[in-house]
């Protein structure tokens, strides 16, 4: 049963990360991009996690934590410089 949910959430999660690449590409706005590829990360990190539950190894997740961690630093010095054109003061 485990591998149907694992198989669910691959798929949802691949499906998700298309859609975020289109708002990517077609994203009227600068921060509609910079959601987009915020909203991958947290896509990525739910594949890893899920890779972690199919080889059943806790290696993958925490992978997925310094991920998230990159992630969040680099969403938030990017939107610094968009607001102020610099990162570091």
């Amino acid at each position: 049963m485990i591998e149907y949910a694992l198989q669910f959430g691959f798929a949802a999660v691949s499906l998700a990360l298309l859609l975020n690449l289109w708002r990517l590409l077609r994203g009227p706005a600068l921060m509609d991009r910079v959601l987009a590829v915020d909203t991958m990360v947290i896509n990525i990190i739910a594949l890893i996690v899920l890779a972690g539950i199919h080889e059943r190894s806790t290696i993958f997740f925490e992978a997925a934590l310094l991920f998230a961690m990159f992630g969040f630093i680099s969403t938030v010095a990017y939107c610094r410089f968009i607001l102020r054109g610099d990162v570091i003061e």
